[in-house]
């Protein structure tokens, strides 16, 4: 089956979803960026964040919607995001593809022990 090219998702988009569905309710710009350099022990920019969280809101692949006012964020509202239906089957494509291609490799094609 061949994948329409909207449908792909690069590494860095695909960390965010999974955060993104990790962190369900909480999952807004800064949350996910702090939850991305603890999981995945890498610099992560805000503004990385936003714009590939931007990019998958207009793939249909996430949905938002703002949260309640905030006297702690000067009265400016979370955006928080979810992985939408879209998105759900995108995660589950790229993770069957993974396993896929996990399996066609031969033990002895790698010199450390991997758990298969």
């Amino acid at each position: 089956m061949l994948r329409k090219k909207g449908n792909h998702l690069g590494e860095f988009e695909e960390i965010v979803m999974l955060t993104i569905a990790a962190l369900q309710d909480e999952a807004y710009g800064l949350a996910i960026k702090k939850e991305l350099v603890e999981q995945a022990e890498r610099k992560v920019s805000i503004s990385a964040v936003h714009a590939a969280c931007n990019r998958l809101e207009e793939k249909g692949l996430l949905s938002a919607h703002f949260g309640e006012k905030s006297d702690q964020r000067g009265g400016k509202r979370k955006k928080i995001y979810t992985v939408s239906l879209k998105g759900q089957q995108a995660l589950h494509d790229a993770q069957e593809l993974r396993m896929r291609l996990w399996q066609r490799i031969p033990r002895t094609s790698f010199d450390i022990d991997i758990a298969w």
